[in-house]
């Protein structure tokens, strides 16, 4: 048996084609363009090029695209000061502040800075308890991610068992929440889960979000088991030349593939939707700030 390969990157390029269109929609009937805001301090080499494709990918589906860049001393007082213009600019649907964040400022107060209307990240309290309790929002973005996937490959996930490893605020407390909203019966573990092996040996749905590569091994999968590989590491490849790596995810990939029914692959799976559902949560947030629904095709 080998698993059938979920194609993430396939799947985010006809969401961004349906997010143009809603787009388009917007501007039509409601002179409405979404804006995205990102702001960015320092200049850490990886998020500047996360930071790049986002913007972008933000043109290219006809939305309006702030990137604003402070220095990694900027005062914190600065940056909050920049928040609040963001909030109150009607031209800007969606604030994202690109993490980490130098030392000297507190990521808390800044999340807590930006207005839960405009909260596309799903970090603000707010909106993690809009999430939990089922209220329109923007949901966490990897997390829809893996949600649509899912969707997109089982339909109906009704009455599946569903083992999350990792609870981090960013994937594997909100994606539990996704999955009970589906009527999955989810099982939280971790690196302390006593017995971690026969605890995903009984899931339908595992989504592997604990931050190891290659942690959960392939005769840990049940067989048909669908996996969500959300782990992005990079270890060394000797066989590529001398100081070089390669991108692994926290599943080992080729054994978990003769038990899994499905899995998504390291890169090319999780990776390319997050950006995606990033352009979806805004034109969700869009259109709640100006009292329309938010297209049901773009939320959970």
């Amino acid at each position: 048996m080998s698993a059938s390969v979920i194609d993430g990157k396939h799947f985010a390029e006809g969401l961004r084609a349906r997010i143009a269109e809603h787009v388009k929609r917007l501007k039509s009937a409601h002179d409405i363009t979404p804006g995205l805001a990102v702001v960015i301090v320092g200049h850490d080499s990886a998020s500047q090029i996360y930071v790049a494709n986002k913007a972008k990918q933000t043109a290219e589906v006809g939305m309006a695209s702030f990137k604003h860049e402070l220095p990694v001393d900027v005062p914190e007082q600065e940056l909050l000061d920049l928040i609040e213009q963001l909030n109150t600019n009607d031209r800007v649907h969606g604030i994202l502040v690109q993490m980490p964040l130098p030392d000297h400022i507190d990521p808390n107060k800044v999340i807590n800075a930006i207005s839960p209307a405009k909260d596309v990240d799903c970090f603000t309290p707010a909106n993690v308890g809009k999430l939990t309790i089922g209220l329109p929002g923007p949901v966490s973005c990897t997390p829809l991610g893996c949600l649509m996937l899912l969707r997109d490959h089982l339909g109906t996930l009704s009455g599946l068992d569903a083992v999350i490893v990792g609870r981090s605020n960013l994937v594997g407390k909100p994606m539990a929440q996704l999955l009970l909203r589906d009527n999955c019966t989810v099982t939280m573990a971790h690196s302390r889960t006593r017995d971690l092996p026969e605890v995903v040996r009984r899931a339908d749905i595992v989504i592997a979000a604990v931050g190891r590569p290659q942690m959960i091994r392939g005769d840990w999968i049940k067989p048909g088991a669908v996996v969500i590989d959300v782990g992005i590491n990079r270890i060394p490849a000797p066989e590529r030349g001398e100081g070089k790596t390669r991108l692994v995810g926290d599943v080992d990939y080729v054994p978990a593939t003769q038990s899994a029914g499905a899995i998504t692959p390291v890169p090319g799976g999780v990776g390319p939707m997050t950006i995606a559902c990033l352009l979806a949560n805004t034109v969700t947030t869009a259109s709640l700030i100006n009292g329309l629904v938010p297209p049901s095709d773009l939320t959970a």
